[in-house]
């Protein structure tokens, strides 16, 4: 599977956007997905994850409340609805696929994750 990340921009703190993650090549609905993020200097962090029918979600406790991750099987897409925006979540934002059972749930481990895209960057000023 193919992923593609869209959506980052520049924004003010307080703000808003939603990310998206098009898949091709194979029908999302075949893998948990997640978000996670890497701000310059620091690793790749877990942002946030969907099981694969989206009855289930996890999310880093910096982002809860704030952070929505969404899945829309039949679109092939993953969103990522965030809201409220701080200076601190300026970091290139990636989604992964992980090949895993029908209800498992999302891993918080980018090593467990098969595929990724390409990263969209997401910068908020004060």
């Amino acid at each position: 599977v193919q992923l593609q990340a869209s959506g980052g921009g520049l924004v003010q703190a307080g703000g808003s956007l939603r990310l998206s993650c098009a898949a091709s090549g194979r029908a999302i609905s075949n893998y948990v997905m997640g978000w996670f993020r890497q701000a310059p200097g620091k690793e790749r962090e877990f942002v946030a994850g969907i099981t694969r029918s989206g009855s289930a979600t996890v999310y880093a406790d910096s982002v809860k409340g704030r952070f929505t991750i969404i899945r829309d099987n039949r679109k092939n897409t993953v969103y990522l609805q965030i809201n409220s925006l701080k200076p601190g979540d300026t970091a290139v934002y990636y989604c992964a696929a992980d090949r895993a059972l029908w209800e498992a749930g999302a891993k918080r481990s980018a090593d467990e994750y098969d595929y990724w895209g390409q990263g969209t960057q997401v910068t908020v000023s004060s």
